[in-house]
């Protein structure tokens, strides 16, 4: 029997959907989603496996014209996965302006890999508009597949996964045929901390923070962690914390329900706000943070 393993990555515009488009097709919550742009900050590999196949999904930060050395890293996860890629999951939606990012399409047309497009959040939309809309980006991407889906409804996501798999290159699987993600669980409690935050606060706020898991130890089936939230400024530091840690608690309890869920264990939480004076500038502090490897 042949065995087929390939990278499939997604790329596209700021808030399209990828995040919940790669949960819905790795079947675990891997990536935050919120409405915010710049949710997604690094790129997070999502693993699925059959007997005979290997697909690792890659989920990529959305395409944006950097303005500072963060989003300049960011950009370079998006680069790298348009170099390494297998299968490119170009995603858009029936909502954003048609002909967004046009360089980064012409690079994607170029690229000699495989194109699937998929048009997504149909179900805020109307027949004659998704038809139009197919027809657009059948001329963008000639010799493409263009699927018209709802990731949010997991609408129309199997002819999508079948064209993967048609598409996948004969290989060994790169990865443990037990493993859902190449990122560990550090990662994971410092995203799911991150995404209280994007929910929770308006405004630079988000986009200020950096958080940064110092202790994760398990004991039994209890798990320990310390978890250090970073902010630029010490206004911030404030808005963080809340009226008499108000707001701190909220996110500490809210973010400590979902890793017990996410883990399937107890979670003891301690969380700090710390004042990193423009850490998004500065190479060193962006590389102890995870972003400098592509």
């Amino acid at each position: 029997m042949t065995h087929k393993a390939g990278f499939v990555n997604i790329v596209g515009n700021p808030n399209v959907g990828k995040s919940t488009l790669m949960n819905a097709l790795v079947g675990e919550k891997l990536s935050i989603i919120t409405k915010k742009m710049q949710t997604t900050r690094h790129r997070i590999k999502g693993i699925v496996n059959g007997e005979d196949f290997q697909i690792v999904y890659s989920d990529t930060p959305g395409i944006l014209k950097p303005g500072y050395k963060l989003q300049e890293t960011m950009m370079k996860f998006v680069d790298t996965a348009l170099t390494d890629a297998d299968v490119i999951l170009f995603v858009t939606d029936v909502v954003e302006k048609q002909g967004k990012n046009p360089d980064y399409i012409e690079r994607i047309r170029k690229s000699n890999v495989p194109v699937i497009a998929v048009i997504n959040k149909i179900d805020l939309s109307d027949q004659e508009k998704v038809t139009r809309l197919f027809d657009y980006w059948s001329e963008v991407f000639p010799g493409g597949s263009i699927y018209p889906v709802s990731a949010q409804e997991k609408f129309n996501l199997e002819p999508v996964f079948n064209r993967i798999l048609e598409l996948l290159p004969e290989n060994p699987p790169f990865f443990g045929k037990d493993e859902f993600t190449d990122r560990n669980e550090r990662f994971f409690m410092q995203e799911i901390i991150r995404e209280k935050i994007l929910m929770h606060y308006e405004k630079e706020i988000p986009y200020s923070v950096e958080v940064e898991v110092e202790t994760f130890k398990e004991k039994g089936g209890l798990i320990e962690v310390r978890a250090v939230i970073h902010v630029v400024r010490d206004s911030q530091k404030g808005i963080i914390i809340g009226k008499a840690g108000k707001m701190l608690k909220i996110i500490g309890s809210e973010a400590r329900l979902d890793a017990e869920e996410f883990f399937g264990k107890k979670i003891f939480l301690e969380l700090y706000v710390k004042v990193s004076k423009d850490w998004r500038e500065k190479d060193n502090q962006l590389k102890n943070f995870g972003y400098g490897e592509y």
